[in-house]
């Protein structure tokens, strides 16, 4: 969903739910990317905690989204777990960075995810 449309469903909102769900979707996307690109590695054996992350975080991050876009009264603590994923998530694949460009983005739109869900937390 583009950035203008986004507004239009949620008048009334602070620029930190606007600014939250657009991180969770980037991070979303970045992680569904980067389980799929793992497969591909020559050693998927060694690639499956970040594949479990990424999965359970772009499931974090579907939950925080799904909140926040309906003003839901647990939109909070979903933002909280949701960094928390996004922590675990971006310490794993920033192990892989150096080889892996699909994790090295997807670390980054982890750390910046956490960050909003912690600021919208707050």
């Amino acid at each position: 969903m583009a950035a203008i449309e986004l507004g239009t469903y949620l008048r009334g909102k602070s620029r930190q739910y606007h600014d939250c769900i657009e991180a969770c979707v980037a991070c979303l996307v970045a992680c569904e990317m980067c389980s799929d690109a793992c497969l591909d590695e020559k050693d998927v054996k060694m690639m499956a905690p970040c594949i479990r992350l990424d999965r359970d975080c772009a499931e974090a991050c579907v939950a925080a989204i799904r909140s926040m876009s309906r003003g839901g009264p647990l939109a909070n603590e979903l933002c909280t777990a949701c960094a928390a994923a996004c922590d675990a998530c971006a310490k794993e694949c920033e192990r892989h960075a150096q080889h892996a460009e699909h994790c090295r983005v997807c670390a980054e739109a982890c750390r910046k995810c956490a960050e909003a869900c912690r600021k919208m937390a707050a």
